[in-house]
């Protein structure tokens, strides 16, 4: 792993976690940022030994607080058509590997839409989430017009984006934006638990299941079935599908070697 100066990398097992540590400015994505998180992402994307990558903040007060504005002010046109923020968050979105965000506070902005980006979102009870691009008169340029419909509602979504309001853990787990929210402090417990019960499953089927979710979201029904039949007739010649059945008929806990 490289040493950074913004983020703290590390490798937990078969977990890998990316942490924001710009708590002076509530962890606010400049460039540099962007830049470190994306590299720490393509390490952990080829490293075979990581299977689930978590996103988090340092520090008690936020995520990620939203686009750095200094760095905002002096932004052209031609800055907005750079893979950027919206190119890290495709990015995450299209993963092998599960990711989580533990939303560990204010997650604004550019914080919202990496964890948009993210298959589970899990809040800390103080946290917030919000969209307030256009309060700035610009609008949420890393995917939140698009993702956040997705996931909330076309409805929501809307109204989140246009007042710039923020929504608080209780009402985003209410609404389908989080899944989970917990005490502060037992945070990275619940964020734990979760990446083991999905390190417990067969990483291929995770692979596949993750692509089928994502690429079948936005064609029509009788296409994206037809790709889950694909998807599972590769799943039933595979090593691992053997081996999940011959343990479960056996009684034992599966050996999965992601083929």
């Amino acid at each position: 792993m490289n040493n950074y100066e913004n983020i703290i990398s590390y490798k937990d097992g078969a977990i890998g976690v990316v942490k924001i540590n710009r708590p002076e400015v509530r962890n606010a994505l400049d460039n540099k940022t962007i830049s470190e998180i994306e590299d720490a992402m393509n390490y952990f994307e080829k490293n075979e030994a990581v299977k689930v990558i978590v996103l988090t903040g340092e520090g008690e007060k936020a995520f990620a607080a939203g686009a750095d504005i200094n760095e905002l002010k002096i932004k052209k046109a031609q800055d907005a058509l750079l893979p950027g923020l919206q190119g890290l968050c495709t990015k995450i979105e299209n993963s092998h590997k599960v990711t989580i965000a533990a939303i560990n506070g204010y997650a604004f902005g550019g914080g919202c839409e990496l964890a948009l980006a993210c298959d589970i979102r899990i809040a800390s009870e103080n946290a917030k989430i919000a969209l307030p691009e256009l309060n700035l008169s610009i609008i949420p340029g890393g995917g939140g017009t698009q993702r956040l419909a997705r996931i909330i509602g076309k409805g929501r979504a809307i109204d989140m984006i246009l007042t710039g309001k923020a929504v608080t853990a209780e009402k985003a787990e209410q609404i389908g934006l989080v899944s989970e929210v917990v005490p502060l402090e037992e945070l990275w417990v619940a964020v734990l638990e979760k990446a083991n019960q999905i390190l417990t499953k067969g990483p291929f089927a995770l692979k596949m299941a993750k692509m089928v979710i994502h690429q079948g979201y936005d064609i029509d029904q009788k296409s994206a079935l037809l790709l889950e039949k694909f998807a599972q007739a590769i799943l039933f010649e595979s090593d691992d599908k053997h081996e999940g059945v011959t343990s479960f008929l056996e009684k034992r806990s599966p050996m999965f070697g992601g083929k």
